[in-house]
Parts: structure tokens; sequence; C-alpha cells
């Protein structure tokens, strides 16, 4: 996978969400002209994940999410004179050697070594008991599984190999699959793995029982500052640990967040990240809302990238809407260069809020509040847990 983290084809588009429908902002791409065309096509539009109807007949029951965790690996089998047809011994999490989606040594869609094929047992999909669909998109669904000797609780993503190559995402996948499974984070969806038949891959994720954060965002209208605060700084702290690796992620929002179990807060689309160790980068991504000036403009960019969209997502979350939100999208994109924060009558924010939102909002990406202060910050040290704030 050496080349998995190069930059020579970022700009190919992301894997993104899965999504019911294309969907999008209000208003995010009904307006503009010829000129911004270019720039427009390499934006990432605003992708609102729609739950599939949990009563479909087509599917067997959902299995109980009574036991959460990682599914064990697969290792070799004791023997050579050992029946071909058993099945390797499990072992615990803690444990973990090597995977079927051991990166390091296989590329999606190749064929593992003889050696390698000897030494491990991949997983395949009878591995699993499928439940209920939680999403579907232009590139495959994902379900509800359980890992049948463990009874390990995951989410199973399907994606087709034809949609993969139709829209050249094939390296995006490579690179999402080869960041995300190395991370290790309460606030981030883990990756344990992978696997491939024929037709799709299946990439074996972490299990957000309480699902899309931007569907409570939806019901509430709007998140009270305590709970906002808890959110910012939970997302600080993941993004803390992200940046220390060398990731960037370039497209927090809120359709790129779920809930586990106990309602933590997960980044769980690394779609758009890189991992960058020389820090500066180029290419033009993400979604319109979240853009940064200094993207905006075509200079390079790093890390603070991720800081202005926490922000953003900050404004949103206590507003209900993003702060750059116009009509057409030239328009966000002045208001975006501007700077062009207005704080509307309702609701009613505290001067700690619009503070922090202030020094996360700003144009100078030097500037900008480091996410260690963050995280000191007094209106995020007052409402924010101590789990959030990692006390």
């Amino acid at each position: 996978m050496a080349g998995v983290l190069a930059e020579d084809k970022e700009n190919l588009m992301p894997l993104g969400a899965l999504s019911a429908h294309p969907g999008k902002r209000p208003n995010e791409w009904n307006h503009g002209n010829d000129q911004d065309a270019k720039r427009k096509a390499l934006l990432r539009p605003s992708t609102r994940f729609t739950n599939v109807k949990e009563n479909s007949s087509s599917v067997q029951q959902p299995c109980k999410p009574s036991t959460m965790g990682p599914p064990p690996p697969r290792i070799a089998a004791p023997s050579s004179n050992a029946s071909s047809a058993a099945r390797p011994k499990l072992v615990a999490p803690e444990q973990r050697k090597a995977t079927v989606g051991k990166l390091s040594e296989s590329r999606v869609g190749a064929h593992h070594s003889a050696s390698s094929a000897s030494k491990e047992r991949r997983w395949q999909l009878t591995d699993f008991d499928i439940g209920k669909p939680l999403g579907q998109g232009k590139f495959g669904s994902v379900y509800l599984a359980r890992e049948r000797k463990s009874k390990y609780v995951v989410a199973l993503k399907a994606l087709y190999k034809t949609q993969l190559q139709q829209y050249k995402v094939e390296h995006q996948l490579r690179r999402e699959i080869e960041i995300q499974s190395h991370l290790r984070h309460p606030n981030i969806l883990r990756l344990y793995g992978y696997f491939y038949d024929d037709k799709r891959v299946f990439l074996i994720l972490e299990y957000a029982a309480k699902g899309e954060l931007y569907k409570e965002l939806q019901q509430q209208e709007h998140f009270p500052e305590a709970q906002t605060a808890q959110y910012i700084a939970s997302l600080a702290r993941a993004l803390l640990y992200c940046h220390a690796k060398h990731v960037i992620h370039r497209d927090i929002k809120p359709e790129n967040l779920l809930l586990g179990m106990k309602g933590e807060l997960k980044i769980a689309d690394f779609g758009w990240s890189v991992h960058a160790p020389n820090s500066r980068r180029k290419t033009l991504c993400g979604t319109l809302d979240y853009l940064p000036p200094e993207m905006v403009e075509g200079r390079d960019h790093d890390a603070a990238v991720d800081v202005w969209s926490l922000g953003v997502l900050c404004y949103e979350f206590l507003f209900g809407r993003p702060p750059f939100e116009a009509e057409g999208h030239s328009e966000t994109y002045k208001r975006i260069l501007k700077v062009d924060l207005q704080w509307p009558e309702h609701p009613q924010i505290s001067a700690g809020a619009k503070d922090l939102i202030h020094k996360l909002l700003v144009r100078d990406p030097r500037q900008r509040l480091p996410l260690k202060q963050v995280l000191e910050h007094p209106w995020i040290a007052g409402h924010a847990g101590s789990d959030a704030l990692g006390c």
C-alpha cells in the first residue's frame, strides 16, 4: 500500500457517506455560472443519510445489539493435519495480530499471495448473520450484522465493484481504508477489517447504535449549548488525535457524524481524509458550506481546515443551519471570504459560545484557536462533561 497515501490522484471523487439519494443542503447548487463549473465539480455535495424502513420483508429479523465490540480476527489453522473445512480459532480483540484486511500486505480487490493465504483465513459473508438494512446509496448498502462465532454486532457496508470502478473511486476506497483502519479513538468509528467477493467489497465497521447525528439535529432543529459543547469537545479531542498522526479529515459536518450506544459522537466518514506528513495540501475538497477561505481562494491548506470546520459545525449545532448559507454558491463563497458572521435573534446563545465561534472562524489559518485551547475555552470547560474533555 505504499502508493495509497500518495497525492497523485487526490482529486478523485470520495466515497462519502452512503445515502439513499444524492442529498444536498437547500439551494446549494441552484445558482452560479459556467465560471464556477470546475470548482463546483470538485466539491462534495452534502449527503443527508436516509435510513431504510425497518419493516422490509426482503431481509431477516435484525439481530439484537446486546454485545458490542470488534469481531475477532482470523488466524491460521492449528496444523496442516486439520480438516480444510475446520473453522479457525477465534482470539480476543486485544490479541489481534493480523486480519484479512491487513492493508500493508494487500490492496482492495487484489488476491492474497499463496503464503499469506496459507497463514490466515479470510472473512467471508457466511461468517455473519445479516440483519436490517441501515442505509443505502449509489455505491451499495449498510447492514446490521453479527459475527456468528463471537456474536459481536457490527455494521457491514457492501460496496459494488462496478460502481466503484464507474466513478473511479478505487483509490479513495484504498486510502479511506488505510487511514481509518489505523485510527483508535473513542470518537472515531472503528474499521475492523474488510473482505471481498467477485462483485462486492465489504467493510466491517463499528455499529453506532443511536444512528446519525444529522437526524437528531433535524428532529431538535438546534442543540442546547451544553449538548453542543459536549459534541465540540469530543470532536476536538478526535481531531487532535488525527492531527498527531498527520491525518487531516477535511470534511467535518453533521452528515459524517454518528452516535454510539451512550450517545457519544463518532467521526464516521474519511472519504476526503488524507495522510499529510508534509502538512500542506492543494486539493479543493469538502462540502461547500464548510469550505475555509484558503480553499475558496485556491491556496495551500493544512490541518487548520479542520479547525475552521469545527467552528462552522458549532454554529450549525446552535442555530440549525451553517453560518455562511446563501442563495447560491457564489454568494456563499463571498460570505466565507468575508467571514460574514451573523447572529440570528433566535435562539439566544451566550457570549461564551459566540467567542469560541469567532476564534475558530478566522480568515488567517495561523490565527485560529488551536484545538488544545478549544478544550480549555471557558465555554467548553463550563458545559462539556469530563468524558468529552478527557479528564
